[in-house]
């Protein structure tokens, strides 16, 4: 049940910047460590959210390849959404967001789109 929550908790928390139908999600294993793109700088909600999930999956030993949370603040997370866009179908990569998801591109014009990501 724990294990399930956790699952849970980093589904609802991460989007994957790939396109790969749900089916083959369920199965999918890493073979490297992930990135776990932060989309603004440390300190920050997003950023303790992303360590605390994190924390988590290697608790609860949810992967057996490590999580790697990598910061890529600037451009009201601009930054982040376009380094993680230029890695499509690359599943070894996934993002944490917020609102900014939708706004940053609206505020300031930059190249990315929400649909550009596969939630998970």
């Amino acid at each position: 049940m724990q294990r399930t929550t956790v699952r849970a908790v980093v589904v609802a928390t991460a989007m994957l910047g790939l396109s790969v139908p749900a089916a083959v999600m369920a199965d999918w294993e890493p073979t490297k460590p992930v990135e776990f793109v932060i989309p603004a700088g440390t300190g920050g909600g997003a950023d303790q959210m992303a360590r605390f999930v994190q924390g988590l999956v290697a608790k609860h030993n949810l992967m057996k390849q490590p999580m790697v949370v990598v910061n890529k603040s600037g451009g009201a997370g601009g930054e982040g959404f376009l380094y993680v866009k230029e890695s499509k179908g690359d599943p070894h990569k996934i993002i944490i967001t917020l609102s900014n998801l939708f706004t940053t591109p609206l505020a300031t014009g930059i190249p990315f789109n929400w649909k550009d990501l596969t939630p998970v």
